[in-house]
């Protein structure tokens, strides 16, 4: 049976987006299509919609969701640092708005071959392109501790982690620690009891953590903020959903230091601004599913959505 992934925030980002007749929009982050399938369904006016996503299973499934809008599609198997190749390979200079959707789909988590759950078995791999030269098993098996303990700390906020790392690096010196299964029972023992969340699985940051080191995802979130307000037309709109915190707190404040202006103080005087900000704050406090959404699709619980324009 096939899995069915749910878009988070849907009708929001669609309505944030704020489509105009002949834009011409991105959707950074394809996956299955959902977001895309509505923005193309919901303005027919637009002029073209430029997809991407790193992950070929997607782009086979989104080119069957889009078929209906093929004529004004664009589809990339690409990393959305590369928006400014793409771009300059259809001919095009900017673009009037871009949605960028940070989760891991229901097609991922589910399908134990790729190595993103820790609830079903399969190869520690955990990369988001196939292509990619280093796997989830490569850092648990060879990272030192010290290394391991940064990147739990860094991308998992794990309260934990010099305990996780050195649980792994242990057990890794009888066997190679190969699959999901095991790593999550391992994270898990190695994490007092008492301190096991109620919420989540024990291992749930870890395997975030993990997940993010091996596609450099945060390193890359940085770069498609600059980079696609760059590319964006004045008054287009860059809308980010987020899932966790880490990610939530860089568009945070990557969205602030965008908007601000330089100033310039004068003796005495008051100080004046000198230069503009690049962009304007849509969303002062992110939007978040309505309890409607989050019962319908748990997944959607943690999911906040923040929105710039380019001034």
């Amino acid at each position: 049976m096939e899995i069915v992934h749910l878009p988070v925030l849907l009708a929001e980002a669609v309505e944030y987006l704020n489509c105009q007749a002949n834009g011409i929009y991105l959707d950074a982050t394809l996956g299955s299509g959902g977001h895309a399938f509505t923005i193309l369904k919901d303005n027919p006016e637009i002029k073209a919609l430029i997809a991407l996503d790193w992950d070929g299973e997607a782009i086979k499934q989104a080119r069957k969701h889009l078929q209906p809008f093929s004529h004004k599609t664009y589809i990339f198997q690409e990393n959305f640092i590369n928006i400014r190749i793409i771009l300059k390979k259809l001919g095009f200079k900017e673009v009037n708005g871009i949605l960028l959707d940070l989760g891991v789909s229901s097609q991922q988590l589910e399908d134990h071959h790729r190595g993103f759950s820790f609830r079903l078995q399969g190869p520690l791999d955990m990369r988001m392109n196939r292509n990619l030269s280093t796997t989830a098993f490569d850092v648990v098996n060879t990272f030192s501790v010290s290394q391991l303990e940064q990147i739990l700390i860094n991308y998992g906020e794990e309260r934990f982690a010099l305990r996780i790392a050195n649980a792994i690096v242990t057990e890794r010196k009888k066997e190679p620690i190969a699959d999901t299964l095991k790593l999550g029972q391992l994270v898990t023992s190695a994490i007092p009891p008492k301190h096991h969340p109620r919420k989540i699985h024990p291992a749930t940051k870890t395997f975030q953590a993990l997940r993010i080191a091996v596609n450099n995802e945060l390193e890359n979130l940085k770069r498609i903020i600059e980079e696609g307000i760059d590319l964006l037309a004045q008054k287009g709109r860059l809308c980010i959903i987020s899932f966790h915190s880490i990610e939530d707190r860089i568009v945070k404040h990557q969205f602030r230091k965008l908007s601000r202006g330089n100033s310039l103080s004068e003796g005495n005087f008051p100080s004046r601004e000198i230069n503009q900000g690049k962009v304007k704050i849509i969303t002062k406090k992110p939007i978040t599913p309505r309890s409607e959404e989050v019962r319908k699709n748990p997944r959607a619980r943690s999911a906040k959505l923040r929105v710039v324009e380019k001034l």
